[in-house]
């Protein structure tokens, strides 16, 4: 599977968070209204992986998602906006969460988009960088 790709997906645990997603099984990615995430979403593809990170208060890896679904329409957007969504199921928990400031004291992620662009809540993750932060959350790539 070397086409697969990885991306790390922020969002708020006190709005949805990991528990909510492995209570639910499966859910789609919603509410994404940027347009650098959300061509992001667009070129997520089916079998990829992300890490769902828990922001604002927490700033930490929590989880493993795979994608289930390619992007399409956001049911929760106007019609015809350019907004989309792809669908998500939980794989593992991280067995240690990955803190955004254990990753901005690591110089190997200087380029990490999550460091380089804060702001952005949905970013790609290299292959090097995405093996990694799983020997850092203590679970396999």
């Amino acid at each position: 599977m070397d086409s697969m790709a990885y991306w790390l997906m922020k969002q708020e645990p006190s709005d949805w968070g990991w528990d909510d997603l492995v209570a639910e099984g499966k859910s789609y990615w919603d509410g994404v209204r940027n347009h650098q995430a959300a061509a992001n979403l667009r070129k997520m593809a089916k079998g990829d992986r992300c890490f769902m990170y828990h922001s604002v208060d927490e700033k930490q890896i929590v989880g493993v998602m795979e994608v289930t679904r390619a992007a399409y329409p956001d049911p929760t957007a106007e019609p015809e906006s350019p907004w989309v969504v792809v669908d998500v199921k939980p794989l593992k928990p991280v067995k240690t969460p990955v803190t955004l400031k254990q990753i901005k004291a690591d110089a190997r992620f200087a380029d990490l988009a999550l460091v380089r662009q804060s702001r952005l809540s949905v970013v790609p993750v290299s292959a090097e960088h995405w093996k990694a932060l799983c020997a850092m959350a203590g679970i396999p790539a």
